[in-house]
């Protein structure tokens, strides 16, 4: 299937309600394989933390899969917990971008199974990498397996297969953020994959957000043009951009909101202004820890680049954050992500006040369509 028609693209733009939501992850997750694996799957606080998104207006979620969920001996629970996530989704009048790659954060730690805690005062401290760095030059360099590079190809191909015309799924977003030299084969062939199933949902990788060699080319196999922005001085400048390369083109900023160079107050009215779909980073202050700042992590990666590390190295210089079940995590007086707390106070009142106002709790919700 060839890439989206702008006319095409627009007509599916203008039948959507403004897109405006955020990057889930649920508190009681640290990451995507947390999540998601059926033991650790919690649809209960999914449920009471869409339910506060759903209430201040939010009608669209970013959600992140990873690989290792689709290992053989895993993978029937992991569709499992998937579908009954959409089903929540649908009860709250959400709808899902679904990102399957991503280069960002960690790969120290990838497996099943139990997850590490939260480490005190850490942005994003479990949160990994997709696929891991040594699959991903494995991939690239041609030494990968036969079954890990069909496993690849069947995570993006079967997942589409299954949701081609599901509603409740928005868009496709198939590699986030994509930086290393050695993503440019497994970059190009998920394209391909995508292409040749062609689900009825539109494509994308971010422009913005992306590095400078993968920039141009998300941008010329989307269907409809994303990217990110946590400065809120180079958001109308990196509107005009896509606009000015693809004028015909939906745009959608699937991320943003990093106080304090970019918030709700100085990013929302210039995003629906615009037209442009809104997708913050962060809902709930839990495990993932993104209340905390990105140079949070320097004292974290000196450790885990270190042969021989360990857990206990971190826990004794650091510290894993335990809250007892339903206690706030801790949390700096400014935070940089997220908007709840778990208990459901917000960090701010007057950002909730905002959002109800720009999103409208009351807009058209989107709904109905033929479920995979």
């Amino acid at each position: 299937m060839k890439k989206w028609s702008e006319k095409r693209a627009n007509e599916w733009y203008d039948a959507q309600p403004w897109l405006v939501g955020c990057n889930f992850l649920p508190s009681t997750a640290i990451n995507q394989v947390e999540m998601f694996q059926p033991e650790t799957f919690d649809p209960e606080a999914i449920r009471r933390e869409l339910g506060w998104a759903s209430d201040i207006g939010f009608n669209t979620l970013r959600v992140y899969l990873h690989d290792v969920l689709w290992k053989e001996e895993v993978r029937g629970g992991f569709l499992a917990s998937f579908g009954a996530f959409l089903d929540i989704c649908e009860s709250v009048g959400m709808r899902c971008i679904i990102v399957f790659f991503d280069d960002c954060h960690w790969d120290h730690d990838i497996r099943l199974g139990p997850q590490q805690p939260r480490i005190t005062g850490v942005h994003n401290s479990g949160w990994l990498k997709c696929p891991g760095r040594k699959l991903l030059q494995a991939y690239d360099d041609g030494s990968v397996s036969g079954s890990d590079r069909a496993r690849l190809q069947s995570y993006v191909q079967d997942m589409m297969e299954r949701h081609r015309d599901d509603r409740r799924i928005l868009m496709w977003d198939l590699y986030n953020e994509p930086r290393q030299p050695a993503t440019k084969t497994l970059l190009q062939d998920a394209w391909t994959w995508a292409r040749e199933v062609g689900p009825s949902q539109p494509l994308t990788g971010c422009h913005g957000g992306a590095g400078l060699d993968y920039r141009d080319y998300h941008a010329e196999q989307s269907d409809v043009l994303t990217f990110h922005c946590y400065r809120t001085q180079h958001l109308q400048e990196a509107i005009d951009t896509l606009r000015k390369a693809h004028p015909d083109r939906p745009i959608i900023c699937t991320e943003y909101m990093g106080r304090p160079d970019s918030t709700f107050k100085s990013c929302l009215p210039i995003l629906k202004e615009n037209h442009v779909g809104a997708i913050n980073w962060g809902l709930v202050n839990g495990k993932s820890g993104t209340v905390w700042r990105w140079p949070s992590q320097k004292a974290i990666r000196e450790i885990v680049e270190k042969p021989g590390w360990s857990r206990a190295s971190i826990e004794a210089g650091h510290g894993f954050d335990r809250p007892a079940p339903g206690e706030n995590y801790p949390e700096p007086e400014v935070w940089f992500h997220d908007i709840f707390r778990v208990d459901g106070t917000p960090h701010d009142a007057a950002e909730i006040a905002l959002i109800r106002e720009l999103a409208g709790s009351s807009a058209e919700r989107p709904g109905g369509g033929r479920r995979g």
